[in-house]
């Protein structure tokens, strides 16, 4: 038997092949960096391989303990709910297998850093102005969880607070209000010279491109500047961070803050979701549906049928 641990990064995937490309550079820089760990990957939804296909590589190869660590940014429905379902599923597969999930990478001092590099790297390429003199829109995916698009706004206030900027206000590109589309029209009536727009993305993919579309169509009649920044990508600034979500795996320490989470708390607006049933939505995607008066989960489903289901 294999004595290494696995490493599992769960994704969550993309229809554009250049996110799912810098994903998998991510995930080839982990292999390196962790050589005693075999390091794998997979995907929630629309790329290959599915988790299920990941962890099957892993057992196959004798691992008997697997690191699960979500490469979600902020704590919406997928790091809650979807991949914590997935993985409570694989796991009541394999009876001498330990997965262990760890915590989404969430707001980290080097993510902040990395903010702030990629700001400065579009700064640098325009004419030097006061940062007093521009306003900072800092643009999120957008969730139906209320913590999670409250994470984006409290990035946004450190941002603003530790770089300096004149103004800075928090949009989405989805879900959520206010939008993007919504929010250009009013940050273009305040008195900045420069609007930077820093998207909240990992990877390149269809929202990032539709954000800079809308950035680029807006500014064309615009007498204020615009500009944005490139995703995270596979900076080392984000590695530390993932750095730090394994070492807490290791040290039995990788719980997220739950203090004001929908599914355990009274939250405003989201009383009738406290307690709510976790399982995926995601499941229609890989030809694996409810059957909801009989409330048949995947984890009754037997993993070679669960195999068969998948295509895998």
């Amino acid at each position: 038997m294999n004595r290494k641990k696995g490493i599992l990064i769960c994704g969550h995937g993309s229809k554009d092949p250049e996110g799912v490309n810098g994903f998998k550079e991510l995930v080839r820089l982990l292999k390196i960096r962790y050589p005693d760990y075999e390091v794998d990957y997979g995907f929630l939804e629309f790329s290959h391989p599915v988790y299920a296909a990941a962890v099957e590589r892993l057992y196959t190869n004798g691992i008997r303990e697997i690191i699960a660590i979500p490469a979600i940014l902020f704590a919406g429905g997928h790091a809650k709910n979807d991949i914590p379902y997935e993985m409570n599923a694989l796991q009541s597969q394999y009876p001498d297998l330990k997965i262990t999930l760890g915590k989404h990478f969430g707001i980290t001092p080097s993510i902040l850093q990395l903010s702030k590099k990629l700001i400065e790297a579009t700064e640098s390429k325009l004419t030097p102005l006061d940062r007093k003199e521009s306003c900072l829109l800092v643009v999120g995916r957008g969730t139906s969880d209320p913590d999670a698009n409250s994470d984006i706004a409290k990035m946004t206030r450190m941002l603003w607070e530790g770089m300096g900027f004149g103004f800075a206000t928090t949009t989405y590109i989805g879900v959520t209000q206010p939008l993007l589309k919504d929010t250009l029209p009013l940050v273009n009536q305040l008195p900045y010279k420069r609007v930077v727009v820093l998207p909240v993305f990992l990877f390149t993919g269809v929202l990032l491109k539709k954000i800079y579309t809308q950035v680029q169509e807006f500014a064309i009649n615009s007498d204020t500047e615009f500009c944005y920044t490139a995703s995270f990508e596979c900076d080392e600034l984000l590695l530390q961070t993932i750095d730090e979500r394994i070492a807490e795996v290791e040290q039995g320490n990788p719980n997220m803050n739950c203090q004001l989470c929908k599914y355990r708390t009274q939250i405003i607006g989201f009383e009738n979701e406290v307690g709510k049933e976790q399982k995926g939505h995601h499941l229609a995607v890989k030809g694996i549906l409810f059957e909801e008066e009989e409330k048949i989960a995947v984890k009754k489903v037997p993993f070679s049928g669960l195999k068969k289901l998948l295509g895998i």
